[in-house]
């Protein structure tokens, strides 16, 4: 359980109770949806943070030592910031600000916390999307700067759902015209020709993680009309043979299973004015036994090449539930001991 923000934290002496960061916050209004219901918000910060918050008026009172005051007067700062320019503030922002925190003064710190000082933010129809780890940081910033991009790591991470979010972004924006994402079917296999319907309806259960990612960013209506006008592609890896794909934002989703000839074929599709990334996890390889992975071969010859950039994930850029984190980083110490 959290310590409350409105009860004294346990086993503190009086020489620490006095040694304090006190921070001003003008608008009352902000103030209550910064500290959120029952002081929530607080609770999370003191939790995570160990440090302990009190109200005093217009004022928040930050008690612990000093680098965890300073991180979390920081992260205070940033998020109260964030609702000056109209956003909200959830528990989500809430962990994002505490991840992209450094125990820094006032503007370095927000600097820090904020998604882009540059401005580079991930606006897409429903809502702005903002990288929660320095690695999901890096990662957007990559996609961006080059024309190929891998994001290898563990589930949760937000590989697929960040890049089809730039990849959102940037067809608002025009630097694009269509939007391919891809999947190898593996699953399927040979028994794809025996599921019911037309060869959409047999591969659309394979593609789903990526409609959610979709309807995450644009209206049901928008994706569907973008759908009939092919503006927007969901397809198998297979379906991607001998074209070539020209001002467009490509994502190949699951590449760990892709074999190596697949990966081949997929990456040489590039096309002008196209963009192309490429996410896998390479401990959930559902290759048949023996057939080695694409995404493995890619990542030894493409290394180092110009224009190719690979972005690496741990259990500590989960953003799903955090027992999630907790799950995969047994399993790594498993590995690594077994």
């Amino acid at each position: 359980m959290g310590i409350s923000a409105l009860t004294p934290p346990p086993n503190r002496t009086a020489a620490e109770d006095i040694v304090e960061t006190l921070l001003e916050f003008p608008d009352n209004r902000l103030l209550i949806d910064l500290c959120g219901e029952f002081d929530r918000n607080l609770a999370q910060i003191e939790h995570q943070m160990g440090v302990h918050i009190l109200r005093r008026g217009n004022r928040l009172a930050v008690i612990g030592d000093k680098a965890s005051r300073e991180q979390a007067a920081a992260v205070l700062r940033s998020l109260y910031a964030r609702l000056e320019s109209g956003r909200g503030v959830v528990a989500g922002d809430i962990d994002g600000a505490l991840r992209m925190g450094r125990p820094v003064g006032d503007a370095e710190g927000a600097e820090q916390i904020e998604l882009f000082s540059t401005g580079m933010e991930l606006r897409t129809r429903k809502k702005p999307i903002e990288p929660r780890t320095e690695a999901q940081k890096a990662y957007v910033a990559n996609l961006f700067a080059n024309e190929l991009g891998f994001g290898i790591g563990p589930a949760g991470t937000g590989k697929t759902y960040l890049a089809v979010a730039v990849g959102v972004t940037m067809f608002i924006s025009g630097a694009v015209e269509k939007i391919i994402l891809s999947r190898p079917a593996v699953e399927a296999g040979e028994r794809l020709g025996f599921l019911p319907g037309d060869m959409k309806e047999k591969v659309d259960p394979y593609m789903q993680p990526l409609y959610d990612a979709l309807n995450d960013f644009l209206p049901s209506k928008q994706v569907q009309k973008l759908l009939e006008e092919k503006r927007i592609e969901i397809a198998p890896l297979a379906f991607m043979r001998g074209r070539t794909l020209s001002n467009a934002f490509v994502v190949l989703d699951e590449a760990q299973n892709a074999t190596a000839m697949q990966m081949k074929m997929f990456l040489t599709r590039l096309g002008e004015g196209s963009r192309m990334v490429v996410t896998g996890d390479r401990t959930q390889v559902d290759l048949p036994r023996g057939t080695p992975s694409g995404l493995a071969e890619a990542e030894r010859i493409l290394r180092g090449v110009k224009g190719v950039s690979f972005n690496y994930f741990t259990a500590k850029d989960v953003v799903r539930h955090p027992l999630v984190a907790r799950i995969i980083g047994a399993y790594e110490a498993d590995e690594s001991t077994g």
